[in-house]
């Protein structure tokens, strides 16, 4: 699926902290972005029962409604312990007011009533681009590691105060952002995108 170079895609995101992330991803390739909550686009229902399949529900209503190309990202933690929970939830595990703090809390103690003490976990990241004609491709990227608590660090959002990547001993949370957009499952989900832009170039 090709971009052309100076195109507008849009983020079919309303969470600051993942679209800012993305702009960070993709302002080295001159693609310039708006977000689904700058448009006042409406947020669909994500109904499907993988990352991949609500990517691709959230970039098809963005770019039917913008009539743009849409990016749009679905991704979570995973948990060994509990079944990969969170998983596709793991927004939802915050509720309304998109507390993680209570989520975090939520996944501590469960893990204490599962009697688990490696906390294996990864990050999944499946992103989607779609174009108004309803084509979509999907891109997916994921980072192994195992859970910290209490949760550590002021960078980051979502669960990476609580992720400690394989071969690290910091926390998501507790990095540099230059250094998280290096490693994390959104950049390996994003060097597939990247890769098939340039190929389609």
């Amino acid at each position: 699926m090709k971009l052309e170079k100076g195109a507008t895609l849009v983020l079919a995101s309303h969470n600051p902290g993942k679209a800012g992330e993305i702009r960070v991803l993709l302002a080295p390739f001159g693609i310039a972005t708006r977000s689904a909550g700058e448009l006042g686009l409406p947020e669909p229902e994500e109904t499907g029962i993988t990352f991949a399949a609500n990517a691709a529900l959230k970039a098809r209503a963005a770019a039917e409604a913008s009539g743009l190309p849409a990016l749009a990202d679905d991704s979570g933690l995973s948990v060994e312990a509990l079944g990969g929970a969170p998983g596709i939830y793991s927004a939802r595990w915050a509720g309304p007011d998109k507390d993680f703090a209570a989520a975090m809390t939520r996944i501590e103690r469960e893990l204490k009533e599962q009697g688990d003490t490696t906390h294996a976990a990864k990050f999944v990241c499946a992103l989607a681009l779609a174009t108004p004609d309803g084509a979509c491709e999907i891109y997916e990227g994921e980072v192994h590691g195992h859970l910290v608590f209490p949760p550590r660090g002021g960078h980051g959002f979502g669960y990476d105060p609580i992720f400690v990547a394989n071969g690290m001993d910091k926390t998501f949370a507790e990095i540099e952002p230059a250094e998280k957009h290096a490693i994390s499952h959104r950049a390996r989900a994003f060097a597939k995108f990247i890769t098939a832009l340039k190929r389609d170039a």
